[in-house]
């Protein structure tokens, strides 16, 4: 028999314990501190499953971003993997937890090789028990990582003039993401288009972006020498690092090399405001980001499938 509740004040930050994995244990507890810390999360939104005996067997925690009160995501979701009724207890009662706090929509990330601070090990088999509770793969990411060298980034190039958010206002970077959405090849981005059409797929794509923090100033569109829009680049800060955000190059523009040139300008952005590493990601079909990426100097350190399951 499997139950699930709240986490006592007792048992957080630190959830699970993994006897003999203290690396694990370590770094999940600093993340759950982060996430508490910062307002991710809230101590009600960490549930803990626990069997007959009163033996912790598996947890998950509901995420959101700093501000909100409704959850997006789960995190740190553990269940024994020959223990499906452990798992499909947690997502459910994660689930409903996010529902009557007013979430339409639940999401979780599976990233592959494991690492801190989730250590999501098997991911295969995690994915079963995901789809098993509803969930549905939505996209097919790509990681990437960038350690900020102490010397010179790459210079800008010189066939781009930026201008930013503070000088344009919204308006300009909106079109420019619908006409970038119409055709984009990102799945998930590509459905926001297919259920809303393209402008407001836009709206919505600025809107959450913007969540993150970030300064006018770091939001910039690049113009060709021709006077007409190259590339958007939205660099920002998440809760846990700096990431590039989005980027894009204009239909017109595409084929001269400006994708490497976008994420060159958004790492430098980042760089001069501090940042020590800096993340961004793509889709798998996106190949000429993926390649852009590459170019800028950022390693491919993990995949990433991303799960949701509609409430």
């Amino acid at each position: 028999m499997t139950f699930v509740r709240p986490a006592r004040p007792d048992e957080l930050p630190a959830l699970i314990e993994h006897p003999g994995d203290p690396e694990r244990n370590a770094a999940t507890r600093a993340y759950l501190t982060q996430l508490l810390d910062s307002a991710c999360t809230r101590p009600e939104w960490c549930l803990v499953a626990e069997d007959g005996d009163g033996r912790l067997t598996g947890s998950v925690v509901l995420w959101t971003i700093p501000g909100h009160e409704v959850p997006l995501a789960l995190v740190l979701f553990e269940a024994p993997e020959d223990a499906p009724e452990t798992a499909a207890a947690l997502l459910d009662a994660a689930a409903a937890k996010a529902g009557e706090l007013g979430a339409k929509e639940l999401e979780h990330v599976v990233d592959s090789p494991a690492q801190a601070p989730q250590f999501q090990r098997n991911p295969e088999r995690r994915g079963e028990l995901l789809r098993a509770s509803g969930f549905a793969a939505i996209r097919d990411g790509r990681r990437f990582s960038l350690q900020v060298p102490t010397g010179a980034l790459p210079a800008d190039d010189p066939r781009l003039t930026f201008r930013s958010l503070a000088e344009l206002g919204s308006e300009p970077f909106v079109a420019v993401l619908a006409e970038l959405l119409a055709d984009t090849a990102d799945a998930r981005l590509a459905a926001d288009v297919q259920e809303h059409g393209a402008r407001r797929a836009a709206e919505l794509l600025f809107e959450e972006t913007a969540e993150l923090k970030h300064e006018p100033t770091w939001w910039e569109l690049g113009y060709d020498a021709d006077g007409t829009v190259a590339v958007i680049s939205l660099p920002a800060e998440n809760p846990s690092v700096p990431v590039i955000g989005f980027v894009g190059v204009a239909p017109a523009h595409r084929g001269k090399g400006y994708a490497t040139s976008v994420v060159i300008r958004g790492t430098r952005v980042l760089a001069a405001a501090g940042a020590t590493e800096i993340r961004g990601d793509c889709d798998a079909a996106n190949v000429a980001m993926a390649k852009a990426f590459e170019r800028a100097g950022y390693v491919n350190f993990a995949d990433r499938l991303e799960f949701a399951r509609a409430l």
